[in-house]
């Protein structure tokens, strides 16, 4: 894509250092614009990971309409894509959605040699190559209660009585962002993503995401004894708390740590000033999705879009997916040591 792309009064063209402004304006005053599309997760997954940055603007008479900001994802196992965005949940085209738009997304993925678009909400387009599935995933969102003992009745019976068994254990909460709490999350997610069989991410995306969001992210830790049991990554957006990034040790199951931290996280997202709890989003009918059910959250069907180049295979980084099988099984035998040193080199490519 050397040249904008015309269509009467409108133009599409690829962004660069002069445009950081304007685009970041665009975003920050459009109602769909996701915590993926800020410029601090744009910048945060370029820097840890590499991933380039490519933004997308759909002008008309000189204004911004939509932008479609991407990365340049670049593995030798999963190999080459354009996502939208990179390890986020969200993404797309924010603003409307025009063919010239998703024609030129196409012309930067060929140019590119990226022989896949992923395209994770937003407006979707139609059209040859072009895929969209409405059916595998599906996000949760609820509002939160106006107080601590509100929370805890909103959640339903059976779920409450494990949070409040949790409780009973009289294990500490703590919430920051320093090297300490950094440490013990990564330290946690780690293992617990070790015992799904999924490489873990690399320990500087989490650091970056943290440093660019600044205090719109943070991290909560259970702790019992001194040790963590469980932790969790949290990025705030627009009145709405999402725990992303958490996990818990094998001794959190006996302690119900986990279903005290997403209790202690409402309470503590309400004291920041959040009306919304975001479960993120989870493939349907698996233990996520029935977990979040449990929890009194309704799924609502997510929309995602994919275009593969003619002749290539669509990239395939679906955990669930049976080449995987296998791999999955092999890597939750590894020494936890292992899995930590190679994780990162094989995850980073999973964005």
């Amino acid at each position: 894509m050397n040249a904008p792309f015309f269509l009467a009064s409108s133009v599409v063209r690829l962004g660069g250092p002069d445009d950081r402004g304007a685009v970041a304006r665009f975003l920050a005053d459009h109602p769909i614009a996701s915590a993926f599309h800020r410029p601090e997760w744009l910048d945060a997954v370029e820097r840890s990971t590499g991933h380039r940055t490519h933004i997308l603007i759909s002008e008309q008479d000189g204004v911004i309409r939509a932008v479609l900001p991407l990365h340049e994802v670049h593995s030798p196992l999963f190999g080459r894509a354009l996502v939208s965005t990179g390890f986020g949940v969200g993404g797309g085209v924010v603003g409307e959605g025009s063919p010239a738009l998703f024609i030129a997304a196409q012309e930067l993925a060929v140019r590119l040699n990226c022989p896949t678009i992923e395209l994770r909400g937003g407006p979707l387009p139609e059209g040859e190559g072009w895929h969209v599935k409405t059916d595998s995933h599906a996000g949760f969102v609820t509002a939160l209660a106006p107080d601590v003992e509100a929370q805890l009745l909103a959640i339903p019976r059976k779920q409450r009585a494990e949070v409040r068994r949790g409780l009973g254990y009289g294990m500490e909460v703590r919430t920051g962002s320093s090297a300490e709490d950094r440490a013990m999350h990564y330290a946690v997610y780690a293992e617990s993503v070790r015992n799904l069989g999924t490489p873990v991410f690399p320990k500087r995306l989490f650091d970056a995401v943290l440093d660019g969001f600044g205090d719109d992210a943070d991290i909560l830790t259970v702790v019992s004894d001194g040790q963590p049991l469980a932790s969790v990554l949290s990025l705030y957006h627009r009145g709405a708390v999402m725990p992303y990034w958490g996990g818990g040790t094998f001794a959190a199951r006996t302690m119900r740590a986990n279903d005290v931290m997403y209790y202690a996280l409402m309470n503590h997202a309400r004291v920041r000033g959040c009306d919304r709890f975001d479960f993120g989003r989870s493939k349907v009918d698996t233990g996520a999705y029935h977990f979040k059910r449990n929890w009194g959250f309704t799924p609502e069907p997510l929309a995602y879009a994919t275009w593969t180049a003619d002749g290539q295979a669509p990239r395939d980084v679906n955990p669930l997916s049976p080449q995987y099988k296998a791999k999955i099984a092999l890597w939750q035998k590894l020494p936890l040591g292992l899995a930590n040193r190679v994780g990162p080199l094989i995850a980073q490519g999973l964005a």
